[in-house]
């Protein structure tokens, strides 16, 4: 038995020798591929360049309203999507502990029984002349252990860790687009009330001029046609304000949702109050790889692709695998555990494929392709994320200019409104010229915080496209 003990030892410290050497020799170890991220990947034109990045700072210190830190807060943590990527995470965590213990051998152990009798019609029954029956008893150890001589099953656990740190990165990707979700919609929600109270002050009006309208008919200075003008546009501004009480209820039935909660109003403060503090400190694009969840992610499943196509060129070679089977072993119970009923034995195979109706060829050439398509995407998403940071940088930089516009604009607009009303009341205009100005003002009035909405919006994007809001 001790020499049995010794063989085995023997051949594990050398399987384990020559595993380690070759595992070294036969696997490639991943590299980033070479200029997958441009210096020129945004269009920053002549912003400088600056080493800072604002996706470094945490939500907390961009959305500064408190009543939007606890819709964020609670979303985080009631969230389902939230909630279903941790389970992704748990997992890939335990798929990741598998391929850990693949360098484990198996190991079963269990009682058995056989019983056993011979035919009288064959050889060795009518040599015997007449039936035997016999009754045997075990308790057996099996063992099994493959050795990574050529890293496939290293190769395996890599892949498998990308894998988990990809569903890692998921998760982030679901916080990241989650938080700007919620910062989003609340803007939204605070400029539709900017609007309502714009449209409610529009009807306010609108029914003082259909007053005054119907006044001056009676005066004869203006006739039916302008009356009945007058109240179209009261009912267009009562329209205007169903459909936003609309929208604003519909908002807030999505914001409960992303919250985890059932439909209810949502609490908030005003458009005015609001101060995103973003500057245009963009980093470097390089950045993005360790800052966007997605870029992160696309470069987890290259690295799967690529562990992958090291474990399927592993299959060409030969496979090393040690078995062995140990335990006691008696035609009676009374003798089972006695030492004579000891037994044991080891093989050891080294088994090269040679024909297999192509199948190691087939999924090392699934494998190549498989990583190419995996660089592909992960080159597609760092450009998507290029193209995201340079979009909201151009909207974010303009908002400023085209709300001052947008201001002149209404003024001019509220001018011709009094303007026009005044030289009507003289018999000195048509009363479509009020209409008309009538209609510009609102519009313009609602464009204007539509325009403050953007702005805030493209700070959402534009800190959300360099990587912030998961940290």
């Amino acid at each position: 038995m001790k020499s049995i003990l010794n063989t085995i030892k023997g051949i594990t410290f050398s399987v384990t020798i020559l595993a380690t050497v070759s595992s070294c020799m036969a696997r490639k170890e991943y590299q980033r591929p070479n200029n997958v991220v441009d210096e020129k990947l945004y269009r920053t034109d002549m912003l400088p360049a600056d080493s800072t990045n604002i996706a470094n700072v945490s939500w907390k210190e961009i959305f500064t309203d408190s009543i939007l830190q606890g819709h964020i807060s609670k979303a985080l943590e009631n969230n389902l999507d939230i909630r279903i990527a941790l389970q992704s995470i748990t997992s890939a965590e335990a798929y990741l502990k598998q391929s850990k213990a693949a360098y484990e051998p198996t190991v079963t152990v269990g009682p058995g029984y056989t019983f056993q009798t011979q035919s009288l019609n064959t050889q060795t029954g009518q040599l015997f002349g007449q039936r035997r029956y016999i009754n045997q008893l075990d308790i057996t150890a099996n063992i099994g252990w493959e050795a990574d001589i050529w890293g496939k099953l290293k190769a395996q656990e890599k892949a498998q860790l990308a894998t988990y740190l990809g569903t890692v990165a998921a998760h982030k990707a679901v916080k990241s687009d989650l938080v700007a979700s919620i910062a989003s919609a609340y803007y939204q929600l605070l400029t539709f009330d900017e609007q309502k109270k714009i449209i409610t002050e529009t009807i306010k009006v609108r029914e003082e001029n259909l007053e005054t309208t119907k006044a001056l008919k009676v005066a004869g200075t203006l006739t039916e046609v302008a009356v009945q003008q007058s109240e179209a546009l009261v009912f267009n501004a009562k329209s205007l304000l169903i459909n936003i009480d609309t929208q604003i209820q519909l908002l807030e039935n999505t914001m409960s949702l992303l919250m985890g909660e059932p439909s209810h109003t949502i609490e908030r403060s005003t458009l005015d109050a609001q101060n995103v503090p973003i500057n245009l400190k963009l980093g470097y694009p390089a950045q993005l790889l360790a800052n966007r969840p997605d870029v992160m992610r696309a470069e987890y499943n290259l690295m799967n692709a690529f562990e992958l196509t090291n474990s399927a060129k592993a299959q060409f070679y030969p496979t090393l695998r040690i078995t062995g089977s140990g335990g006691i072993q008696s035609l009676d119970i009374d003798h089972l555990f006695s030492v004579n009923s000891l037994f044991a034995n080891v093989v050891g195979g080294l088994a090269q494929p040679i024909l297999n109706r192509r199948s190691i060829k087939t999924n090392y050439e699934v494998s190549l392709a498989n990583q190419e398509t995996a660089y592909l995407n992960f080159r597609k998403t760092v450009l998507t994320a290029g193209k995201e940071v340079s979009d909201a940088i151009r909207v974010f930089s303009v908002q400023d200019s085209y709300i001052d516009l947008k201001q002149k604009e209404l003024n001019s607009y509220k001018k011709s409104v009094d303007y026009s009303q005044e030289l009507v009341n003289y018999g000195m205009a048509n009363y479509l010229e009020v209409l008309n100005a009538s209609v510009n003002s609102l519009n313009a009035e609602l464009n204007i915080a539509n325009a403050q909405y953007s702005k805030m919006k493209a700070a959402v994007e534009l800190y959300q496209a360099l990587g912030g809001g998961w940290k």
